[in-house]
């Protein structure tokens, strides 16, 4: 075919599988790996040896290995051989059960995705055949239907959309459930019929495989030598869901570990717990020990055989007569003397340790506190071996979307024109979902009783034919999970979930406000009859309301589907014709209906006189003076009825039959003929839904858009269909949307333009200029006055402000912009720049209509959990792939930063920019803060330490962190991680905004290694997965989004707010447990060892033992293992009341205060001394008496285990009736045990003869004489230290414990006084209280951070066009001070990437909050000269950089 050669080591080529390119594709396809997935640890034959590699990761396994291989040498065996090998062989083979039972689990998840079916387009059978997963190669032409997954990175080539568009969810990947939309590529979008693979003759050329899931590019050859450029917008993704389109088909591009949703998973890593990793430093230190007693045992055996002139009889030569020198059989005594004390290294405990933990699982399981009724899951713990490192957590990592948020966007409140709308009654509904979702067929009752039959169907619970009931809150906007199984993802829902996202009932049914909702209709008519009368300005309430609700409509991307299944678009309008009434008797309906909104407003109480004058009708003449709109600014008459009664209505029913039934049968007609299909809107994000449901709510109904025209249905049932002449889609650099539409009944071209506060204040037309008297011009000032007011507001409240405005554009200056931006387009180089100059041209001297403030609800219980997380001393860090200004929004809501928090935003892709700002702003909060003290390792716990200098603690402002993903990049490029970190040390809370999977891996890797903290991540998409696997502990959202990230977690949760009690309760008792387990294990090994070796002295060291090897072995296995088990699972040092009260009692696990090389070396040296007591005070006692050895033995082995099993009784901090139980249980099995074992075992371990031992001891008091004292004289100092722990003890959780003593009520009250005295005066107070009260507003601001939704005049002002063009922001100056003035001070104009913008507000931290720098003030100065645009600017207290 004459295809040129390509470079494979450079760049992928895919031949197609077709009949014409088949040989290509089959040499070119065997280099390409398969689509089959493995994200298993083991296979079949690596289970074996890598589980043991693993396992013998255990220095103590090791250890063990060694003896076992020791004992079998004849000349070294001190026991059976078979024996010595039992314990080791037990411990390995339980761990490798429970291991193999989680990868078996991960093996069955990749064979159910391997073997998930897709149709795949045969050669041979000209057709597509259903085939599996694995069976997908590069180069393959796959077909998907609607709702079904994507299995491999395809390149999109056909779309049953009409426009080529195939939308996709990508919850999977970015956590977010909003639609994406892919493109087919260029030349292939116009076809007709179903794609034909064998008609694609093309070659494709692309990227190698990377990790990149935005970044894609490449280019289709021609046969004719013609070439078609793509990027990521015509690749669909693996792990995407298809929605809203029926079908779509392409060419895979890369297939299984090569997709960029693999290449971003970086696999399981095998996690051991901080107390394991502790246990292996332990071990060394007894090893250690070990060798030191048996060193001592072999320069005593020398020693002691040394004495002997003549070699003792017990000393047997070898075969050839010869006898052993000294030097040699002190060696063989030294292994002797291994063997023999081994227990000293115990084995057991790793046994324990993983029943204690099973046992900890079980009861997380059954805890009710983390069961989530709504999704119907309880926790579920993945990885059963590090329970314990939830109590000791320091860091947490935390997805936004899904994650903190439920990712549903609410309308609550919104400002027309300088008036407010407070939308009560839709609060009241929100703040109690619960009852209105408690009974459906209730509500649908209430809402047919309360709402008119035309308004029944409108705004309210739009309702399908079937007479659907409104959606439960527990069916909630996320896509089920089930739909994300294979099973049940192919073109079916789930009945009882949304058929879309952003659709819940909490998102869509909004109950308008009643002031508003009758000037919407008058509204509707005007702009129903603007065509017919004189044009009314354009500043008029009226017109501004009806272009409000318009621009709602229009301004986004929604489409428009129906539910039937599978969904169908909405492409063509219904006929207005089909409304049965035509517009005249409409207009004569509306006019009856105001007349009766009159009179009901003559007749109440206090009505507004914007309201009277409107309510007279468009034909009347309305003054739209100062006084009105003030009348109406926070609308303090907001309805307080429920639902959509307005007086129109209620007025209505008043009036009587007649007129009642004359308005029914006015509207029934258009109400009835509406009936169809329920339309859903599929959004590309949750705001742009929120808003097209408000607007439906008023009746502004979004029926259908294409690429060319959008159909809107007005109050009165009337279609407009405006043409959609132009899109400029939202970008984070402009900040706004805007829409370019030809009126359908003026023929005006208008652009609707919605964005951020920030920037379109600035874009507003300047009121002298476009007002043509002064009456007008003041009324536009007010309201953009007014506007700002309410967006304060509604930021102070947590919610996401946007601003609305429009502008008319005449014809001729339309047809150049359209001719320019047309250039811009079909333009190859600098594209991007000048589609941003053309829409920056068209976007200026706009007309502000109003605002909106949207909620995105948090999660229930969110702010309590993270403040609780905060009092515990955990950093919470918050990595997003969302956008900077919702992130912050979010953390805002949360309480992750305060309303006084000085945040830095920093935002460059310039290395040497990001280092200078991260040394400018290190210097800056060193000079409040003072410089940081390295990092104390205390106990092998690194902590931080963080001093303030004395005079200026108390007024120590908080610090956040807001950081990009182009930043992020820039500081692992260059080399910035350690003043990243630093600066980071001195933060409250930090937020990654815009970073991939593989940057949120990275900062966890960073923070866990640099810092060498304990890590946590959460999250719920498979974006997350990375994150998770990459910190000490990873947690998945689990029934969200979809199963990748629980799948990969070790514990999955339901809900955030179920991270409290988990870490707090669950997190402290499991650590606390674990580790005072372990510390006793190591106690009881050496007390008990240590008998053994001081009997060395008394025999010679010759290596025998005073007590049966039996007996020795029960002494582990029975008598002493069921107490320490029952300990770590079941004790509580401190109640869940009180840890969920006072969360700083979990530093106490931070700290590892219950497990640290103090408390260690204190349990060695107390077993020490229990073992002198426990040998010698028998010892002393059978003194010269004539007694065997095991007589004299029994009673040393009876008193340690007295000894230690009442120091094990003394750790217990809870007292149930089976720890009772347990310890007299194992106290009398010793007895029974020997009894029987002395009674019936004559000759069982040869030549040592134990019979009748035990028997005879019991008949002596001596006996019992020495088990009575000598357990009392070897706990009495542990006890007196303990008595005086609890007497005078100042640690938090000796105090918790007295606490826990005391009544319900004292409880209650010295918890109130704790905590009163724990948390200091805030830094706010503190800082405000040196404030000066006089002062000009800028020298105060100066001196105290103001929260960032205050709005704070500048004291001077200039006209808007006398600012310098490039300084467009009054804020816009360069961060200067003292060691980075050099640096930064270039130019105050230039470069915006060297900009610090600091809002009037803010500033930079002096030293001690009452005044600034020299250079910070006169910047000040400088700067309110030229501040004609800071009065409208929302004051932050955060410098943006």
């Amino acid at each position: 075919m004459g295809r040129q050669s390509y470079n494979p080591t450079e760049q992928r080529v895919v031949y197609p599988n077709n009949g014409m390119c088949h040989q290509d594709w089959k040499k070119v396809s065997r280099r390409y790996p398969g689509n089959s997935i493995c994200t298993t640890k083991y296979t079949l034959l690596t289970f074996l040896p890598q589980n043991l590699f693993e396992q013998f990761h255990r220095w103590a396994n090791l250890y063990f290995l060694f003896l076992v291989i020791l004992n079998w040498m004849p000349s070294m065996e001190v026991f059976h051989r078979e024996i010595t090998m039992l314990p080791l062989a037990i411990v390995l083979f339980i761990i490798m059960v429970k291991d193999g039972i989680e990868d078996f689990k991960r093996y069955r998840f990749d064979r159910e995705m391997n073997s998930a079916s897709i149709q795949i387009y045969g050669r041979k059978e000209q057709t597509y055949m259903q085939k599996r997963w694995q069976d997908v190669r590069v180069g393959d032409f796959v077909q998907m239907r609607c709702n079904e997954i994507i299995p491999a990175d395809i390149l999109l080539l056909f779309s049953s959309d009409p426009s080529g568009v195939c939308h996709l969810e990508t919850a999977n990947l970015d956590g977010e459930t909003n639609l994406k939309q892919r493109r087919v590529v260029k030349g292939f979008s116009q076809q007709e019929v179903q794609f034909q693979p064998e008609h694609f003759h093309s070659t494709i050329i692309c990227e190698k495989p990377n990790n990149h899931l935005s970044k894609f590019k490449g280019y289709m050859e021609h046969p004719d030598q013609t070439r078609t450029g793509f990027s990521s917008d015509s690749l669909l993704l693996r792990g995407c869901t298809i929605r809203n389109t029926e079908m779509a088909a392409g060419i895979v591009i890369y297939a299984g570990h090569e997709t960029k949703a693999m290449l971003n998973n970086s696999g399981p890593r095998y996690k051991r717990s901080k107390i394991e990793r502790r246990i292996n430093t332990d071990i060394f230190f007894c090893i250690g020990l070990l060798f030191l007693m048996c060193l001592i045992g072999a320069v005593g055996h020398g020693l002691w055989n040394g004495t002997f002139k003549d070699h003792p009889p017990f000393d047997v030569p070898d075969a050839d007569g010869k006898f052993l020198s000294l030097a040699l059989g002190g060696f063989y005594m030294f292994l002797t003397m291994i063997i023999l004390l081994q227990v000293l290294i115990p084995i057991s405990l790793y046994v324990s340790i993983e029943l204690v933990k099973l046992g900890q699982v079980y009861l997380l399981h059954n805890d009710l506190d983390l069961y989530d009724e709504e999704t119907d899951l309880s926790i579920q713990c993945r990885a059963l071996n590090i329970t314990e490192d939830l109590g000791q957590i320091q860091y947490i990592f935390s997805d936004k979307t899904g994650t903190l948020t439920e990712n549903k966007m609410v309308f609550r409140r919104c400002t027309i024109v300088g008036s407010e709308y407070c939308h009560q009654e839709n609060a009241r509904r929100l703040e109690t979902p619960k009852e209105l979702d408690s009974d459906g067929e209730e509500w649908t009752q209430y809402q047919c009783l309360s709402f008119p039959p035309r308004w029944a169907q409108g705004p309210a619970t739009i309702r399908s034919q079937g007479g659907a009931q409104p959606l439960r809150r527990s069916q909630s906007a996320r896509v089920p999970i089930q739909s994300h199984s294979r099973q049940r993802s192919v073109g079916h829902w789930e009945t009882s979930q949304p058929p879309v996202a952003f659709s819940s009932s909490i998102e869509k049914d909004v109950t308008p406000d009643k002031n508003l909702l009758s000037k919407v209709r008058d509204a509707a008519l005007w702009l129903e009859t603007s065509d017919t009368r004189p044009a009314k300005s354009s500043h008029s309430t009226t017109a501004s309301i009806a272009d409000f609700f318009l621009a709602l409509t229009l301004c986004n991307s929604v489409m428009v589907s129906t539910t039937t299944e599978p969904r169908k678009r909405v492409t063509t309008p219904p006929s207005s014709k089909a409304l049965g009434t035509s517009l005249e008797k409409i207009q004569q309906l509306f006019q009856r209906l105001k007349l009766l909104s009159l009179s009901q407003s003559f007749s109440s109480t206090a009505p507004s006189d914007t309201d009277l004058g409107e309510s007279l009708g468009p034909n009347m003449p309305t003054a739209d003076s100062d006084d009105k709109d003030n009348a109406s600014e926070y609308s303090g008459d907001c309805s307080t009825d429920g639902g959509y009664r307005s007086s129109t209505w209620e007025q209505g029913d008043i009036m009587g039959s007649g007129s009642a039934e004359s308005l029914e049968e006015g509207l029934e007609a258009p109400a009835l003929s509406l009936d169809g299909p329920e339309l859903c809107y599929e959004a590309e994000s949750p705001d742009e839904a929120a808003l097209v449901h408000a607007a439906r709510a008023y009746s502004f109904t979004l029926v259908s858009r294409t690429p060319e025209q959008v159909t809107v249905r007005l109050p009165q049932g009337i279609c407009l269909t405006f043409d959609l002449l132009f899109t400029l889609g939202f970008d984070s650099v402009r900040k706004r949307m805007s829409v370019v539409v030809r009126h359908p009944l003026t023929s005006e071209i208008i652009v609707y333009t919605k964005g951020a506060d920030s920037v379109i204040m600035d874009l507003l037309e300047d009121p002298s200029c476009a007002a043509c008297d002064i009456d007008v011009e003041k009324k536009l000032k007010r309201i953009q006055a007014r506007t700002q007011k309410h967006l304060d507001l509604y930021a102070r409240d947590g919610l996401r402000t946007l601003c609305i405005a429009k502008k008319v554009v005449n014809e001729e200056d339309f047809q150049k912009w359209a001719s320019f931006r047309r250039e811009a387009e079909a333009s190859l180089d600098n594209r991007e720049e000048l589609l941003m100059e053309t829409a920056q041209r068209l976007e200026t001297h706009l007309t502000l209509l109003g605002a909106t403030g949207i909620e995105d609800r948090l999660q229930e219980g969110v702010p309590d959990t993270i403040a609780a997380l905060r009092e515990a001393g955990i950093q919470l860090w918050v990595l997003t792939g969302d956008k900077q200004e919702t992130a912050v929004n979010i953390a805002y809501s949360c309480k992750l930063l305060d309303q006084t928090d000085t945040v830095y935003s920093i935002n460059t892709e310039n290395q040497e920019t990001c280092e200078s700002i991260l040394n400018c702003a290190l210097e800056d909060v060193k000079r409040f803060y003072g410089p940081q003290q390295p990092s104390q390792k205390l106990c092998g716990c690194c902590i931080p330490s963080k001093m303030l200098p004395i005079n200026s603690r108390a007024m120590a402002p908080e610090v956040g962190l807001v950081i990009d993903g182009k930043t992020l990049h820039a500081i692992f490029q260059g080399k910035l991680e350690t003043k990243f970190l630093e600066l980071t040390q001195y933060c409250r809370s930090v937020l990654c905004c815009r970073s991939t999977p593989l940057q949120k891996s990275m900062i966890v890797k960073l923070v866990r290694d640099k810092l060498n903290v304990m890590t946590l991540s959460i999250g719920d998409g498979a974006n997350d997965v990375s994150m998770i696997q990459a910190a000490d502990i990873g947690i998945g959202i689990s029934g969200q989004e979809g199963m990748q990230a629980v799948m990969s977690s070790d514990f999955a949760i339901a809900r955030f707010s179920h991270l409290k009690k988990l870490l707090l309760v669950h997190g402290h008792w499991c650590y606390s447990r674990l580790a005072r387990m372990v510390v006793y294990y190591f106690y009881k090994n050496v007390c008990y060892v240590n008998l053994l070796f001081w009997y060395q002295f008394f025999c010679g060291f010759s290596g025998s033992t005073m007590i049966d090897y039996w007996q020795m072995i029960f002494f582990n296995l029975f008598f002493t293992s069921l107490p320490p088990i029952v300990f770590g699972i079941l004790d509580k040092d401190v109640s869940a009341e009180t840890l969920l009260a006072l969360p700083e009692l979990y530093k106490s696990g931070q700290n590892s205060e219950c497990y640290n090389l103090p408390m260690f070396w204190i349990s060695m040296a107390d077993a020490f001394y229990q073992s002198l007591i426990c040998f010698f005070i028998p010892y002393l006692t059978y003194r010269g008496s004539d007694i065997d050895v095991f007589t004299f033995g029994t009673p040393i082995n009876t008193v340690s285990l007295t000894t230690i099993l009442l120091h094990q009784a003394m750790e217990m901090k809870t007292w149930t009736v089976l720890h009772g139980l347990v310890l007299l249980g194992s106290f009398l099995m010793y007895f029974v045990v020997s009894l029987i074992y002395n009674a019936t075992c004559i000759t069982c371990n040869s030549p040592t003869n134990p019979y009748w031992v035990m028997e005879r001891q019991l008949s002596d008091p001596t006996f019992y004489l020495v088990c009575l004292l000598t357990p009392v004289v070897a706990l009495l100092p542990r006890y007196f230290i303990l008595s005086l722990q609890g007497t005078y003890g100042k640690s938090l959780i000796s105090k918790a414990q007295k606490i826990d003593k005391l009544s319900i009520d004292k409880r209650n009250l010295e918890i109130q006084n704790w905590r009163s005295q724990q948390r200091p005066t805030p830094a706010s107070a503190a800082a405000s209280a040196s404030v000066p009260a006089s002062g000009p507003a800028h020298v105060q601001s100066s001196c105290h951070p103001v929260p960032p939704t205050q709005q704070q005049d500048l004291a001077t002002s200039t006209p808007k066009k006398s600012s310098p063009p490039r300084q467009k922001h009054a804020e816009d100056w360069v961060l200067q001070g003292p060691g980075c003035s050099g640096e930064l001070s270039r130019d105050d104009t230039c470069s915006g990437e060297t900009l610090a913008k600091l809002s009037s507000g803010e500033c930079l931290l002096g030293p001690n909050r009452t005044m600034a720098t020299t250079a910070y003030t006169r910047g000040q100065k400088d700067m309110s000269r030229h501040s004609g645009k800071g009065s409208h600017r929302r004051s932050q207290s955060s410098l943006t950089i």
